[in-house]
């Protein structure tokens, strides 16, 4: 089912997950948006952060789910970024994704169907 997730930045430049290889590199609204859709999109950054587990092996496969109709739209507000997002991925690997991005530098704002 497609979830549709409402998040706020409020401050992007501490938007990043605690490891640099896996977190954020944009500063900007359309970068950001583009790297979570990428990371939803593709499983580039779950074997990145697979990789980076004492065994990678055991790691659950099921965890590296893709959407690759994902979106992702970001609009700059004041200082704060807004996100949507529009996925199919369950809620649990969604968040995982996100906190390897932004770490904690995120809020929900509202989640509906859509």
């Amino acid at each position: 089912m497609r979830t549709r997730y409402y998040l706020r930045l409020p401050d992007p430049a501490k938007a990043r997950g605690g490891d640099p290889l896996l977190s954020f590199h944009s500063d900007g609204a359309e970068g950001l948006a583009e790297e979570l859709q990428e990371a939803l999109r593709t499983s580039k950054l779950f074997e990145r952060w697979r990789d980076r587990q004492p065994d990678p092996d055991d790691v659950d496969p099921l965890l590296g789910a893709v959407d690759p109709t994902a979106s992702v739209e970001g609009r700059q507000h004041d200082l704060s970024i807004d996100l949507v997002v529009a996925t199919d991925l369950p809620g649990a690997i969604f968040k995982q994704r996100l906190r390897l991005l932004a770490g904690s530098g995120w809020e929900l704002r509202d989640v509906t169907a859509g």
